[in-house]
């Protein structure tokens, strides 16, 4: 007969190698993210943050990767500079690029899951990170249209058609390195 006042301990979620590589992987998006260009063309910059979000993703798979965008969206509300422009806080949630940064929320598990899922399939992986990204880019064109009070298509205009080509070579340099880089952590053994 089981003692219902012993129990057995449970295994934990994430061992010390996985909680490292998500805080190095956050500390990287931290670090590329805020890298951005202003275009004249647009209120949203050319920023590096769906590179980090698609190597991280390429990397750590779904739940780790989305952990590291979780600890990484934390850090710029707790007023770390590592939104786009360098900005921190909550400040950047309400300007033009607001909807991008909660749309990585959204991005990361679909990228994630593709990976986990296909990741020996590079075409799969691909057309994971394109759905993720179609995802965010949902998300940063409502709140664009609404932040801007113009249509959803003008916002679509001016904050996702000029980046859809830098974008998609974003994805083929992140998802081909980050395969790569997520080949050698399974084969030593740092990633399950």
């Amino acid at each position: 007969m089981n003692n219902p006042t012993t129990s057995t301990p449970s295994k934990p979620r994430f061992n010390l190698r996985q909680l490292t590589l998500t805080g190095l992987m956050a500390a990287v998006l931290c670090i590329l993210a805020p890298i951005s260009f202003h275009i004249p063309i647009s209120p949203v910059s050319i920023s590096l943050g769906f590179l980090a979000i698609y190597f991280v993703t390429s990397v750590l798979g779904m739940k780790l990767g989305t952990l590291s965008v979780a600890i990484y969206i934390l850090l710029g509300l707790a007023g770390l500079p590592v939104f786009s422009g360098f900005l921190g806080g909550p400040g950047p949630l309400f300007g033009p690029t607001g909807g991008y940064i909660l749309g990585y929320l959204f991005m990361a598990p679909i990228c994630g899951f593709f990976v986990d899922r296909w990741g020996d399939r590079l075409l799969l992986r691909l057309l994971g990170m394109a759905l993720g990204s179609l995802v965010c880019y949902l998300f940063g064109t409502v709140w664009l249209a609404y932040q801007q009070s113009c249509t959803f298509t003008r916002a679509l205009a001016l904050g996702v058609l000029p980046f859809i080509p830098v974008d998609l070579i974003k994805l083929v340099i992140a998802s081909l390195i980050g395969g790569q880089l997520r080949s050698r952590l399974l084969k030593a053994g740092l990633l399950s």
